[in-house]
């Protein structure tokens, strides 16, 4: 099977940033025509991969008028040398000099122009043969909104999609009809299977709407000059196992449960039981040595009989099950035994959980300096306290999703979604902390501007419970000595995939949190044992 060259770190860019990408790459001899017949080629291949062989098949190329659609002529080349019937339907004029159409014409691949067939019989005669359809018609160029040809086009390609079988439309770094750089969509854009994303993700696939038009996210190398970056201010970056594998803690032979650290998660109420379950469990299966798991008194007995394996710390408790704020007084006698903090799943609500956090977390001069990650009630409780970002001392992830996150900022919730990428920048730099913003292409940014996104957007983790054991995977990282912003990507990352693999096997209906636990030591292992990239034949 072919495999491809992804450039270590992935980033993810804007058409400025990868424009300024290219033009470096040509001073340092790598021209452009080289980058286009490089991707031109490497798409090829993938859609070779995709059928299942070449020859004899037949793929219909849409070919739109710039540097996308001559994508598009060198794929259908290829693809025709290697025994494909391709043909290439020209949506809109071709430039008078064009040697990537030449050369297309000389290996024997159709041609047929949208302004000659104006009933689309011959696109749709195509589409109903087709063992693949590539969209080559617009990229990362100048956007905009998709009418006359283009967008009739589009149209008849979203209708057939809708009962295609063979896996969709396969995109060239775009589908047609998403803005570049904000992920903006056309009501008509093209609605991809797969969005091969050439040298570099942009941000428009990154983003949704746009995201959610791209189906599967495949880079590829192109052969852009490997120093056209250096210098280049980059921050963003798009998750990929390569990354991941350089990040996951050491296993060394003569280590003891010592070595792994000792995670402290405060968690669960009467009411929220499973919440702490989960979160230890989770923090056991990533590696973490030794985990306690601190309930309020009358949850203690619960998951105390389930959890053979996690040291137990009753907490005093209010009348209605959850954690007295004199707990807090409790923890901190005891901090110093352990590595990391994990604190808020299913911990409830209410004046005295309001307490217990600021005098945990925020009291001052004499806080836990423990790294910390802190989610749900824990992140409610946290906004309710005054001067909270400059009282929090301690090292921390914050992993809010939108609701939560509007609720930190004073945001509504439709500004928060409405540019996530710059809302969870901005308030992981304002606030000095990591910031893991859920929900689908979740996002984790580092305060001196680093980000991360998670390219994962899956249905099936909409269940309750998944949040905690992403909350138990970032703690046990952090009492194994990744750093916040590290524990945030890679146990993002592990939870993703461990998701991805529960949609495969049971679909997106029924997935439960449990169903990911078990799942994320054998991906640690393979994550492990990949070797580093190479290039296939």
């Amino acid at each position: 099977m072919h495999s491809v060259v992804v450039l270590t770190p992935t980033k993810v860019v804007t058409v400025a940033q990868m424009q300024a990408l290219e033009s470096a790459s040509e001073r340092l001899g790598v021209s452009t025509d080289t980058l286009m017949e490089n991707a031109g080629l490497e798409c090829a291949r993938f859609v070779r991969q995709h059928m299942r062989g070449a020859a004899g098949r037949k793929v219909l190329l849409l070919i739109g008028p710039g540097n996308n659609g001559a994508d598009g002529l060198v794929i259908a080349r290829h693809l025709q040398r290697w025994g494909a019937d391709t043909c290439c339907y020209v949506v809109r004029g071709r430039p008078a000099e064009d040697p990537k159409m030449v050369a297309a014409l000389a290996y024997g691949v159709s041609v047929t122009h949208a302004e000659d067939d104006p009933d689309f019989s011959a696109l749709k005669g195509w589409l109903s043969s087709s063992s693949a359809v590539v969209d080559a018609i617009l990229g990362a160029g100048r956007y905009r909104a998709l009418e006359g040809a283009v967008k009739a086009v589009a149209e008849t390609i979203n209708d057939r999609a809708r009962s295609d079988t063979t896996g969709g439309v396969i995109s060239i770094d775009l589908p047609t009809g998403v803005h570049p750089d904000t992920g903006e969509a056309d009501d008509n854009t093209i609605v991809a299977g797969v969005t091969l994303a050439l040298c570099y993700p942009k941000f428009g696939i990154a983003n949704f709407p746009g995201a959610g038009r791209a189906g599967r996210i495949v880079v590829l190398d192109v052969g852009l000059h490997p120093v056209a970056p250096d210098g280049m201010d980059l921050p963003v970056e798009w998750m990929d196992a390569a990354t991941v594998r350089d990040l996951l803690p050491n296993r060394r032979l003569d280590s003891h449960k010592g070595t792994y650290g000792h995670l402290l998660i405060i968690a669960g109420s009467r009411n929220f039981v499973g919440a702490s379950s989960l979160a230890a469990t989770a923090a056991h299966r990533v590696g973490a040595g030794l985990v306690t798991l601190a309930t309020p008194k009358s949850v203690y007995p619960i998951v105390a009989s389930k959890l053979t394996e996690t040291i137990h710390l009753p907490l005093p408790e209010d009348g209605d099950g959850r954690v007295d704020a004199s707990a807090a007084r409790l923890i901190r006698e005891r901090i110093a035994g352990y590595s990391a903090l994990a604190v808020g799943c299913g911990l409830g609500w209410s004046d005295g959980t309001v307490e217990f956090i600021e005098q945990l977390l925020l009291n001052d001069g004499d806080q836990p300096t423990l790294p910390t990650v802190i989610d749900a009630d824990g992140l409610n409780c946290l906004s309710r306290c005054d001067d909270w970002p400059q009282r929090l001392n301690a090292p921390a992830v914050l992993t809010p999703h939108p609701g939560e996150m509007a609720t930190l900022t004073g945001q509504p919730t439709a500004e928060v979604q409405s540019d996530r990428l710059a809302t969870a920048t901005n308030f992981a730099k304002q606030w000095r902390q990591a910031v893991l913003l859920k929900g689908a292409h979740s996002l984790v940014a580092a305060p001196d501007s680093r980000t991360t996104v998670l390219p994962f957007a899956n249905p099936a983790l909409a269940a309750g419970g998944t949040g905690d054991v992403l909350t138990g995977l970032i703690g046990g990282l952090l009492a194994q000595g990744s750093s916040t912003y590290d524990a945030a990507r890679l146990g993002g990352f592990l939870h993703g995939t461990a998701g991805e693999e529960a949609k495969a096997e049971m679909g997106t209906s029924g997935v439960v949190a449990t169903d990911l636990l078990h799942r994320i030591p054998r991906l640690m292992e393979e994550l492990r044992a990949r070797s580093p990239r190479t290039r296939g034949g």
